[in-house]
């Protein structure tokens, strides 16, 4: 790849409008293009210092221009902050704007500068052209408007954001879930093992209430502050509106994914793995289908963009829990969900769900907040940082998938067995698990290894960043070694016992505690160097590993938590 970049100029610009005499004004009205949340913070300070009344306008350059042109005869606005020179460049030749002195115009130089309008800020806007792609190499902007580029030209698209940032949304409820099916799972194991049928049903049905309580809460939010939930992850206004629309559509799905999820879960704790991947993969299909359909408009139907792709996820969620309740009612003759479970279990078994499940799903939370907080510090250092982190992740996650299925088989096979009172088999399979994680946790770190060389060449990255990617390649491969270990023992061997609260201590102390505090201190109070920081913030899984042996070799997770008849402990 190669790059062409043309500059404009003066990404914040601040001019004064000729309807505006700000000697006798006792409001003013400001129009702006730059982000909304940085307007309403400056009008507050003026307002403060002032005692003027403001009023803002937040848009896109495109609509605030529009408002300002319908407004010619009968101006508005008395100053407008544009993202664009151009706009500058026009509203003055037009003899639109006033003088205007800015109380830092001295710091800014003599081009980026005017008699009626100020640069605040510079951006690089680029043009990123593939050499091999058979297109002339674009020099300006305007040569973006040629035939050969015709259909071959890709801007960021606000709804697509918008998308995927209202995604965080479920992905913060699906670690609610999976900490509520997990300590579900920790008891309907154990009483597999026993062959109790009737108490993995009231099992079930006390987790079927608690992730439609879960469903329905992120719902509610959805549809009640969807705005507030997007303004989590940006400030960028039409980013935010294309995912409050996105959001109000996908959100009810929310409980339907809730009852998949914890139904699919519960029945492969119980042995019964096929149906998920039947169930999962009908949905994908269905998926795929309706998105094509509706995203771009085909057979005539409208083309909806991102909500055509709303639409999708729900109508697939909805065939995900219809497939679940057939499978149920009519396949599954040994275990059924039953309703009277719904709505009423016994004390003692809610206690004990709540006693595993909850501090599974407080690690879980924990754990994906420490993830962000990684991703947070490094990316406050730098582009190179950020680039080569979101490369490495994927090296990550490619090399450790079969682990995390190894540490859900252990929990499983693990829970069984010591439901079954078989507990010196219960120890064997566990030293097994854990062997087989260690040679899989170095065989990803010698494949990640071995392909570095060839990913870090094949990347269009700057220099500084393939230095970093090269660091990062180095501690992943034995970052992933930890893992696999450190994953299989915790969230595999511990919780198949019944011991869940060793994790939540566990990522509290060495992820929060250690890698993500000094990682902190490292980057933004020493400015140590970024191969530094990230080594500190990757840290966590290599002092968990003789905590975790530790714990393993006292076989204090060795524990039937099963009850009898009586509400006894096995």
């Amino acid at each position: 790849m190669n790059t062409v970049m043309t500059v404009k100029k003066g990404v914040v610009l601040a001019m004064a409008l000729s309807a505006m005499m700000l000697s006798s004004a006792h409001a003013l009205t400001v129009y702006t293009a730059g982000p909304g949340s940085l307007a309403k913070s400056l009008a507050s300070g003026f307002e403060q210092q002032t005692g003027v009344k403001v009023t803002v306008f937040q848009a896109t350059t495109g609509k605030v221009m529009a408002r300002l042109e319908a407004e010619q005869a009968n101006p508005q606005a008395d100053v407008l902050i544009s993202a664009s020179w151009d706009t500058a460049e026009d509203l003055h030749q037009r003899g639109w704007l006033l003088p205007f002195a800015s109380a830092n115009a001295d710091q800014v130089p003599a081009n980026l500068k005017s008699a009626d309008y100020i640069a605040q800020g510079v951006s690089a806007l680029g043009i990123v052209w593939n050499s091999k792609s058979g297109t002339p190499e674009p020099k300006e902007w305007r040569d973006l408007t040629q035939p050969a580029f015709k259909d071959k030209v890709t801007t960021p698209d606000p709804a697509l954001s918008g998308a995927s940032l209202a995604g965080q949304i479920q992905y913060i409820m699906t670690l609610f879930l999976f900490g509520l099916t997990s300590g579900a799972t920790v008891l309907t194991a154990q009483y597999w093992g026993k062959k109790d049928i009737d108490t993995i049903e009231k099992v079930l049905g006390l987790g079927m209430r608690a992730a439609v309580a879960v469903g329905l809460l992120f719902f509610l939010a959805a549809q009640l502050i969807p705005g507030q939930l997007m303004k989590i992850f940006t400030g960028d206004a039409d980013v935010i509106r294309e995912g409050i629309s996105y959001l109000r559509i996908v959100s009810f799905s929310y409980v339907f994914m809730g009852i998949t999820q914890t139904y699919l879960y519960i029945m492969r704790s119980v042995e019964r793995v096929v149906v998920a991947t039947v169930v999962y993969l009908c949905s994908l299909l269905c998926n795929i289908m309706i998105n094509a359909v509706l995203i771009f408009g085909l057979f005539g139907m409208p083309a909806l963009g991102v909500r055509g792709a709303a639409i999708g996820t729900l109508v697939s969620r909805l065939l995900e829990m219809l497939l679940v309740c057939l499978y149920s009612h009519f396949w599954n003759k040994e275990i059924k969900f039953r309703f009277r479970y719904f709505r009423k279990t016994e004390k003692v078994l809610t206690m004990d769900f709540l006693k595993y499940a909850f501090p599974v799903v407080l690690n879980e939370v924990l754990w994906g907040m420490g993830t962000a907080a990684n991703t947070a510090i490094l990316g406050h250092m730098g582009s190179s940082a950020v680039a080569a982190n979101s490369v490495a992740q994927v090296a990550r996650q490619l090399a450790t998938v079969v682990t995390f299925g190894v540490s859900s088989a252990a929990a499983i096979y693990l829970g069984k067995t010591i439901g079954e009172k078989k507990m010196e088999h219960a120890k064997a399979y566990a030293h097994k698990f854990l062997v087989l994680s260690l040679l899989l946790g170095i065989a990803g770190g010698v494949v990640i290894l071995t392909i570095s060389p060839a990913v870090i060449s094949l990347m269009a990255l700057t220099p500084t960043a393939k230095e970093y990617l090269q660091f990062m390649f180095f501690v992943m491969s034995y970052f992933v070694i930890g893992q696999a270990v450190n994953t299989t023992l915790v969230v595999g061997v511990f919780r198949s016992g019944g011991d869940t609260r060793f994790g939540l201590i566990l990522d509290m102390s060495t992820m929060w505690g250690c890698s993500i505090l000094f990682g902190f201190l490292a980057a933004f109070v020493f400015h140590w160097s970024v191969p530094v920081v990230y080594m500190i913030l990757m840290s966590d899984e290599i002092i968990k590993i003789p905590i975790t042996l530790y714990r393993y070799r006292g076989y204090k997770w060795l524990k039937d938590v099963t009850r009898d008849a009586a509400g006894q402990r096995m």
